[in-house]
């Protein structure tokens, strides 16, 4: 399936690329993500039109996703959890809470922008959690869950 880039995606290309993709990819998410098009000749000239309407866009967003970086370079969160005396949580530390974690700091951060490769935290102590905001910004953020105080 050809399909024409609206903004940069990792991994695939730059805004403007015609890009191949399997179709379930890009009729699942690219389209309807507004990430992409259907490289269609209609669509081709469409894109060419608006092309630097486009580019100033991304230009915009990628602007918004470096001062947001510069505000999470070195932060730290501290969360408190309910652990047992060994120091696992009776539960997790997940996304969500990072999220709203670092949201309440001054540091606003949406939940599908925390990477959390290993999955949820089931410990307490220090993690380097990774905030992906965009294409080409991403940096890692200290997160320390202390046990809740009896």
């Amino acid at each position: 399936m050809q399909l024409i880039l609206l903004q940069k995606v990792t991994n695939l290309g730059n805004l403007g690329d015609k890009v191949d993709v399997k179709p379930g990819y890009g009729r699942n998410f690219l389209v309807p993500q507004g990430k992409a098009v259907p490289a269609t000749a209609a669509n081709v000239a469409e894109f060419e039109a608006k092309r630097a309407e486009y580019e100033t866009k991304a230009k915009s967003i990628h602007d918004d996703a470096q001062a947001r970086l510069a505000k999470l370079e070195g932060a730290s969160v501290t969360l408190t959890a309910n652990a047992s005396t060994e120091g696992k949580l009776f539960g997790s530390v997940g996304p969500r809470d990072i999220a709203e974690a670092l949201t309440a700091a001054g540091m606003p951060v949406e939940k599908s922008e925390v990477v959390m490769g290993e999955g949820p935290l089931r410990h307490i102590g220090e993690f380097e959690v990774v905030v992906h905001l965009h294409a080409d910004a991403e940096t890692t953020v200290k997160v320390i869950v202390q046990p809740e105080a009896a």
